[in-house]
Parts: structure tokens; C-alpha cells; sequence
């Protein structure tokens, strides 16, 4: 090979690399050593072999993570991870923080955490919010997501995080859409999980290919149909409008709702204030002193969000297929959501089998939600109602699917034919109705109320 082919081909390969660098990648991990990352909490051990990360797990050991030493904000991250255990569990944090004196001084890592899920609940992909508020997009959100996870295999990981909205994809697949509050930036991290039992020590996770732009960013567009997790107070995304979604209450003024037996909006009992529509304390009735209040406008099929926060002992719902033809005493007749203080409302304890709880559908099929789900008292939690064209209908907890039915099926009729239901005929089975927020004199609040026609 003569000089000039030799200094052209140099000259080709400084160019590609220069073009590289131009595109705004830069890799966070050399192949070789652990430089620019450092170990954080847990005991398990990370090395590094043949241009791969590889972290282990160990006994009686919390979760362990490998962090940068530098903290990003707006980013694209990109890597390949490989779990070996088909019941382990990793993650990759970002925009995460470090409390060296949390989880009883042992160290707590905290933030937004991309979920490696190989087990049958198939989560990978997911959020999930170490340390803090546990789940914001589990898969349940988008089931369509959950087969994109290989087990044995390497899988494509890529985390965008943008201002509020961060978005997740996993081999090419759509899986999370998120927008958040909080954590404008932090550090990104590799975990190992803890394992409780002694067969899952010395298991190992890999993790290669770790790279990054910080410039030039352009959000990704997302495949239509994905659910946003929006914690935007009363907020919508262009994707979400783009969607279908409306706002039901646009956080300032109770346009598009009245008392559910008046033509204006109660003039007692329910304040539009800071961003919320509430109701108030009263005598803590049925019906209230204010009443319920229902939506002008009356729905078929629909995809329905709502936010919720309770005060101690507090009982509310929000019912659907509200006709206002039963002509009722107390609160207006209608499928309701049940929102309550489980621990403090008697309510909780009536029923059958714990139909009467948090998220049930009340009086006739009880929620399966773990404790987990639940939101402390004082804090928002997010109830879902989805009704299909076939009539199928689901309820959710802050993401998780909780209960779902057949709306007018021989099932559903047997339910009512025990509930207190039974003297209304046909109860449930309206082609179309309003929605209805319930006044029972407990202090409630509700915000970001959307819906979506599904027709």
C-alpha cells in the first residue's frame, strides 16, 4: 500500500469519526474501564468484560447502582442490556439523585427508573419511580409493548428525556410515554437488583453500547394509540390532542358542568380553585347540600382519566351512564368508580367481598388492586374508566387495571340482581349517559379530567 492510499484512508476515518462527533453521540462507557461511573447504596459488584459492563448480584445486598459521575438533563440515551436470570430485575435510572443517609443510612437511590423485566408480568420498558412514588407506567398502560423484551438475549433500550416528557422504546417497539414534574436533571445509573434468595446470588446483568446526546435534540414521534401519563396538572400534549383527548375541565372555570338536577352549576358545596374542582365538607351525605354535578354533554364509548385526592375518612365516586331518569333522593343514579378513604370510611367494610372499596365498581364487582397502588391520603391518585364500542369496561389505579366487566352480559345482570341496584330496571345498561362526580359531604378534589370518544 503506497503513502497516498494510506493518507486517504486516515483521512476517511478521521472524517467518518468527525462526522460522528458532529451527530452529537458521545459514549458513556470506554469498553474497558469504569471511568466517569461510580458505584452508589447496595454491595453488588460491577467489572467490566470483554467491552461490556457486567454487574453481579450478591446476597443480603439492597439495590446497587453504577452512576455517572456527571448529571444530564435533556438527553437520548441508547444501550444494550442482558439479563441471565429469568426471574431477576434491573433497570436504568435517569435524572436520579443519591441520599447517602436514606434507606436507614445504608443510601438511597431515588428517580425515574426504566424497567428489565424478563419475568411472566413482561413490565420491561416501563417507568417506574425508584425510591419515591413506585409505579407512573406500568405496562398495563400499553399491553401491546410487553412481548418486545428477548429473554437471553441483547436488548435495544432508548430513553428520551426532553423537557417534562420522557418516552421509552424497546427494540424499536413504542412502549412508555411519561410526562413529569420533576427532576430537571441527575445522574444515570445501571442496577442490580437485590435478590432474596441465595440461588439468584452471582447472576449476572450486562450492559454494552451506553451512549448519549445532550445536542440538537428532536423529539421522536411516538405510533398512534399510546396512553400519556401526563402529571401535568389539567394539561394536554399535542400527541394527546392529536389522539382525541379533551379536557373536561379546563382548571379554571366549571364550563361543561352542572348539578345533576339543575341547569347551572351549584352555587354551594363545589369551588373551582388552584387548579382543581372540589366538593366540600358538609354533612357527609348522599347527595350532599350542593348535590352531585354531572358533564353537559353525554357519552357511548370512552377512554376516561381523572385525578383524585382525598381528604382522611373521605367517600366520593364518579359514575357513568348517568341518565337522571331514575329521579333518586340521594345521589343520581349511574356504573360508579368508587372513590374513598378505604382505611377510615366504613363504607369500605359494607357490601359484598369489598365491593364498596377504593376503585370498585360499587356494590357489584370489587377492585384487585395491591396496597401498593394506592396513593397515600392528601396525595393524587389517577382513576381510569375505559367503556369499548362491545361494551367490555376496565377501571384503573394509578395504571394498573383493576377490575373489568361486560356491560349488559348475564354475569352483569346476576351482579345486579343481588346489589341494591335490583329496583331499577335495566340498571347499567343505557346506550349513552353523563358523567357524574359525586357529592357524599366529604372534602374531594378532582383535576386533569380528559376523556377520549372510543366510537
Amino acid at each position: 500500500m503506497n503513502k497516498l492510499v494510506l493518507f486517504l484512508l486516515v483521512s476517511m476515518i478521521n472524517i467518518s469519526s468527525s462526522k460522528a462527533q458532529t451527530n452529537g453521540w458521545i459514549n458513556l462507557f470506554d469498553g474497558k474501564t469504569l471511568n466517569g461511573w461510580k458505584t452508589l447504596a447496595g454491595t453488588a459488584k460491577y467489572s467490566v468484560e470483554n467491552g461490556t459492563i457486567v454487574g453481579t448480584t450478591v446476597a443480603n445486598s439492597g439495590n446497587t447502582f453504577l452512576a455517572t459521575e456527571k448529571e444530564y438533563g435533556n438527553f437520548i440515551l441508547e444501550l444494550d442490556i442482558k439479563i441471565e436470570s429469568p426471574n431477576g430485575n434491573s433497570g436504568v435510572q435517569t435524572r436520579s439523585h443519591y441520599n447517602p443517609a436514606g434507606h436507614d443510612g445504608k443510601g438511597l437511590v431515588y428517580g425515574r427508573q426504566v424497567e428489565v423485566d424478563p419475568s411472566d408480568r413482561k413490565w420491561s420498558g416501563g417507568i417506574y419511580d425508584e425510591g419515591r412514588r413506585q409505579w407512573l407506567y406500568p405496562l398495563t398502560l400499553n399491553t401491546k409493548a410487553r412481548d418486545a423484551f428477548k429473554a437471553n438475549e441483547f436488548n435495544h433500550y432508548k430513553i428520551e428525556c426532553i423537557g417534562n416528557e420522557m418516552k421509552t422504546w424497546l427494540n424499536g417497539v413504542p412502549v412508555a410515554y411519561l410526562v413529569d414534574t420533576i427532576d430537571e436533571k441527575g445522574f444515570i445509573a445501571l442496577q442490580v437488583h437485590q435478590v432474596k434468595n441465595a440461588d439468584e446470588a452471582g447472576k449476572k446483568i450486562y450492559f454494552k453500547n451506553i451512549r448519549i446526546k445532550t445536542s440538537g435534540l428532536k423529539s421522536t414521534p411516538f405510533s398512534p394509540g399510546i396512553f400519556v401519563v401526563d402529571y401535568v396538572p389539567n394539561h394536554l400534549t399535542n400527541y394527546e390532542k392529536q389522539s382525541g383527548w379533551k379536557l373536561l375541565f379546563d382548571g379554571k372555570t366549571s364550563n361543561g358542568w352542572r348539578g345533576a338536577y339543575l341547569k347551572t352549576f351549584p352555587k354551594k358545596d363545589w369551588v373551582v380553585r388552584n387548579g382543581t374542582i372540589t366538593v366540600l365538607q358538609s354533612e357527609g351525605k348522599e347527595g350532599g347540600e350542593g348535590g352531585d354535578i354531572v358533564t353537559d354533554a353525554e357519552y357511548k364509548a370512552f377512554d376516561f382519566s381523572f385525578e383524585f385526592r382525598l381528604t382522611p375518612g373521605a367517600n366520593s365516586g364518579v359514575k357513568y351512564f348517568v341518565t337522571l331518569d331514575e329521579h333518586n333522593t340521594g345521589s343520581a343514579i349511574g356504573l360508579e368508580y368508587q372513590v374513598l378513604d378505604d382505611s377510615l370510611h366504613p363504607d369500605a367494610k359494607l357490601g359484598r367481598d369489598g365491593d364498596r372499596t377504593l376503585a370498585s365498581l360499587y356494590d357489584l364487582i370489587p377492585s384487585n388492586k395491591p396496597k401498593s397502588t394506592i396513593r397515600p391520603i392528601g396525595e393524587w391518585n389517577t382513576g381510569r374508566i375505559i367503556v369499548y364500542t362491545n361494551n367490555h369496561v376496565e377501571h384503573y389505579l394509578n395504571g394498573i387495571k383493576v377490575l373489568e366487566y361486560e356491560r349488559g352480559s348475564k354475569a352483569f345482570k346476576d351482579l345486579v340482581a343481588i346489589s341494591k341496584y335490583v329496583k331499577w330496571k335495566n340498571f347499567g345498561e343505557a346506550p349513552q349517559g353523563h358523567i357524574l362526580l359525586q357529592d357524599h359531604g366529604n372534602t374531594v378534589s378532582f383535576r386533569s379530567i380528559k376523556i377520549k370518544s372510543l366510537e
